[in-house]
This record gives C-alpha cells, structure tokens and sequence, in this order.
C-alpha cells in the first residue's frame, strides 16, 4: 500500500482490499488509516483504508470514480468538507445543520454524506476536559471552514450560553453568527483580548499550526489559567496553540481525541456495528509513537 494515492491512481484502481480512504489536500500527515485499519484487522475484515490527495478542481470526479473503483466509504478533510455538500445524493437533517460532510457512504448508487465532526466534538470535550461542552462559553478559531461551522453549530445545538465565531474572512462567518445568534467578530488582537474575558472554552477549527514555523492563532497573553483551549490541530508535536496556552497556565490538548472520536462514528456509520474504540486508540497512539 502506498502511502499517498493521487486521483491518477484512482483513475486506474487495481486494489479491491482498498476500499475505505481518507480524502484531502494535503493528507500526508494523516493518522486515519492507523486508527482505521487497527479496527478492521481486528475485526478479520479484509477491507483496508488509504490516503487519497485530492485537490479541490478534482473533487467532483474523485467522488464520481470512488464507487466504481469499489470503495464504500470515504472520510473528507480540509478544504472539502464543504465542497462535497453539492455532490451528495443523501443527507441526514443534523449534518445539513452543520453545514459540512466529513463521512460518505456508497450505497446502492446512492452517495450519503454524514458528519462525524459534531458529534466527535463533544465526546472529545468530555473526554479532555470533564465538562459537558454545553456548559461553556465558546470561542471558535476559524469557524467558516468545514470543520468549524460544523463545531460552531454543534455547539449552539448543546445550547452552550456564549459563542463567539472567529475567522480571517469575516464575511465568511456573517450568515452563520445569525443562524446561531451567535456574535462574529474580527481576527485582531485588540478584539480577541475583550472577547476572551467572557471565554471558558477555545476551539482552534482553523488550519493554523498546521506547518511547522506557524505562529500561534492567539498570543499567549491573552489567554488566562482558566481557559481551556482544545486545538483541533494533531501534528505529531505541540501546536503552536497549545504552547501559548501552557505558557499562561491553561489546560490544552491537541486534535487526537476529536480524530478518534469521529473516526469511530464514521465507521461504525460505514459497517452497521459498534467498533471496539479501545483498539482504534491503540492503532492512533501507535501511529503518533513512531512519527515521534
């Protein structure tokens, strides 16, 4: 198995066992296929899952190709999560809420998108952090991405009392404040620094931190002991988010626990059963040991 397949390669698919893929640009990086394919050997199924970079002006035809080539399902990250919405054939009311598929299914001819992003997200709070994330007053980083305005919308539907929507285009985020009475407000420091005052919990949803040299999405003086900053970012280091975060005395964590929460959604959606989450951490931990 390759380590990264190209839509070059989807066009001339030979593998039968590859039948499950992670889709993005870029995906290198990517954890999924440990933590997948932990559960699918456990289980005795000779299904296996891959790494597929696709770039955005290739989605339509990837998406067209994958039953064909025999996949049954397909998770998409960064930039397609909302690209995708126009492509499926099905979807359930709570990820049209969220606004971005991050898990499809190919079945009978039809193509059925999911979201395991939202979901993912509050079983990742409760596990990092002991708190219901209802009960917090959100601000999220980058929340007119795919995975954003799904965490963002999640958020409002746990009822959590404040939200506050970040992003660097802040036209992005205008439509999506309103539908969750939540306040917009600028990427600058001066607004962040009030706007943290009334903040509990931070969700990184943005891509920043992502390459190495990155500054951090919020300097380490605005942020107080008190807060608890969960980036969404896992980069087999620490983000430069999580850094700032301990230099003032927060609790943080990085994206592993939302990465295994909504994979093991997404995969319990794909094969109609309970998957042992135990194993699927293992394959996880696993992955990040060797990349150190």
């Amino acid at each position: 198995m390759k380590a990264v397949y190209s839509l070059e390669d989807l066009r001339d698919w030979r593998d039968p066992d590859l039948c499950y893929a992670v889709v993005g640009d870029p995906v290198a990086h990517s954890a999924s296929p440990a933590m997948h394919n932990a559960v699918l050997e456990q289980l005795g199924l000779p299904d296996r899952y891959c790494r597929l970079q696709i770039l955005p002006e290739g989605l339509r035809e990837a998406i067209q190709m994958l039953p064909k080539a025999g996949f049954k399902g397909v998770n998409l990250t960064i930039p397609h999560k909302t690209q995708v919405l126009s492509l499926v054939t099905e979807i359930d009311e709570h990820s049209r809420r969220l606004g971005a598929v991050n898990t499809i299914a190919f079945r009978n001819g039809n193509i059925i998108g999911r979201n395991t992003d939202g979901p993912g997200i509050v079983r990742a709070i409760a596990e990092e952090f002991g708190v219901a994330l209802g009960t917090q007053r959100v601000m999220v980083l980058g929340a007119g991405g795919g995975a954003g305005r799904a965490i963002s919308t999640q958020c409002y539907v746990e009822g959590c009392p404040e939200l506050i929507l970040v992003n660097r285009t802040g036209e992005k985020i205008l439509e999506l404040s309103g539908e969750l009475h939540a306040k917009a407000i600028p990427w600058t420091e001066a607004a962040l620094g009030n706007a943290l005052n009334d903040v509990d919990l931070i969700i990184n949803a943005s891509s920043l931190g992502m390459k190495p040299g990155e500054k951090s999405p919020i300097p380490s003086s605005l942020l107080k002991p008190g807060h608890l900053v969960f980036d969404t970012v896992y980069a087999g280091r620490t983000t430069p988010l999580q850094s700032a975060a301990a230099m003032a005395g927060a609790r943080t964590t990085n994206g592993l626990s939302l990465l295994l929460h909504q994979g093991v959604l997404a995969l319990e959606f794909w094969l109609g059963q309970a998957v042992p989450v135990g194993i699927m951490r293992a394959g996880l931990q696993n992955f990040i040991n060797a990349e150190d």
